[in-house]
């Protein structure tokens, strides 16, 4: 079997990582992502056939794309992996997850899609590049690729591709189906959209969230079709809260809820990326996994806490928690009512009232 290009970074020891690029870019279309993720795992980027530094080989179906990622994991004796892929990289791991779902631990599919669109388009596309090249795709390319400014690296990533390898991914894509497969892919699953993508809308990305059992749906704003180089920060942001070596995220998950977590995953940007790091690691995943005390009891405390100090925005986060972790509202007026004597009648006061308001919300969400 073929082996393709590609290229290794992080820690030997990290648990593995397979990163799939998009149809016509290389291995650099992950380098804002590299970073953040070769701190932890031990990342493998490859390139598509005809693509970056890979030679053409023939593949034309996603089968046999998917052969070419077995083959670079056997080649460093990994039996699974982690895997997360763009577009046609992201139907690469799907097609894993579906042929050899004892392969992956988990999924993160990035602007991608259970089927492309009809056949012949892309037929046609292949039969343009063979004759012409990649050269006709570059204007049209860059207002799908990006929202924001284009990065001119991965267009000439573009350019640079063999139109053979390119034409036969085109091929590939034509081929690809797995609407009717989707319920049997049994990894964790991230599902990125980028809001403006006008190649995979993010109706694709919520077919698939909706197909994949448990699957996490991430919609970036103001993302095009690479929405990992047009919005670098809170698809990072997202892909670190995935991925299970991430300590305390699945803890404050649990605790928050997914919403919550999803919302602040969102919102993360490169200068606040390390204090939402700090917070999964330090707070959910050394304090809140301690045996000593049970959730219950850390909600009391937390609740205790955040009215003493008068931090009511987190209060009302922290109401919504107590409940997820088994306390009555009964229960949380009483830890109210004893902070009244501890902590002050008018910070309690304050604290009634952002509960109420939470409490009453919930009711209403309810009904």
């Amino acid at each position: 079997m073929t082996v393709p290009h590609y290229q290794v970074d992080g820690p030997e020891s990290g648990p593995p990582l397979v990163l799939g690029p998009s149809l016509g870019t290389s291995t650099r279309v992950w380098a804002p992502q590299l970073g953040a993720l070769a701190g932890t795992f031990r990342v493998l980027r490859f390139d598509l056939p005809g693509h970056g530094g890979s030679p053409v080989t023939g593949a034309r179906t996603m089968d046999d794309l998917a052969a070419l990622v077995l083959a670079a994991a056997r080649e460093q004796g990994w039996e699974s992996f982690h895997y997360a892929g763009v577009s046609i990289g992201g139907a690469i791991g799907a097609t894993l997850a579906v042929r050899h779902p004892e392969r992956l631990r988990s999924l993160a599919l990035l602007c991608s899609s259970a089927r492309f669109g009809e056949p012949d388009a892309w037929h046609e596309r292949a039969a343009l590049v063979r004759a012409e090249g990649t050269a006709p795709l570059l204007g049209p390319t860059a207002g799908r690729w990006f929202a924001g400014p284009p990065d001119p690296a991965l267009l000439d990533d573009l350019a640079a591709t063999d139109p053979a390898g390119y034409a036969d991914c085109c091929d590939a894509l034509a081929g690809y189906d797995l609407r009717g497969e989707l319920a049997a892919i049994t990894a964790p699953t991230l599902v990125v959209a980028g809001r403006e993508d006008p190649a995979t809308p993010p109706a694709h990305a919520r077919l698939l969230a909706d197909g994949i059992p448990g699957a996490t749906l991430v919609e970036v704003a103001g993302a095009a079709h690479l929405a990992n180089a047009d919005r670098p920060e809170p698809v990072t942001a997202a892909l670190l809260a995935h991925l299970p070596s991430r300590s305390g995220m699945r803890v404050r998950r649990d605790v928050l809820g997914d919403a919550h977590v999803d919302r602040a995953i969102a919102r993360t940007t490169g200068f606040t990326r390390d204090f939402q790091d700090l917070i999964t690691r330090y707070a959910w995943g050394e304090i809140w996994t301690r045996p000593g005390l049970d959730r219950r009891t850390r909600s009391c405390i937390t609740l205790t806490a955040l009215v003493a100090r008068g931090h009511l925005d987190e209060l009302a986060m922290h109401v919504r928690a107590a409940l997820r972790n088994g306390l009555t509202p009964d229960e949380i007026g009483e830890v109210l009512l004893q902070s009244a004597i501890y902590c002050g009648v008018p910070a309690a006061n304050s604290a009634f009232a952002v509960a109420q308001r939470v409490l009453t919300e919930i009711a209403d969400e309810a009904s």
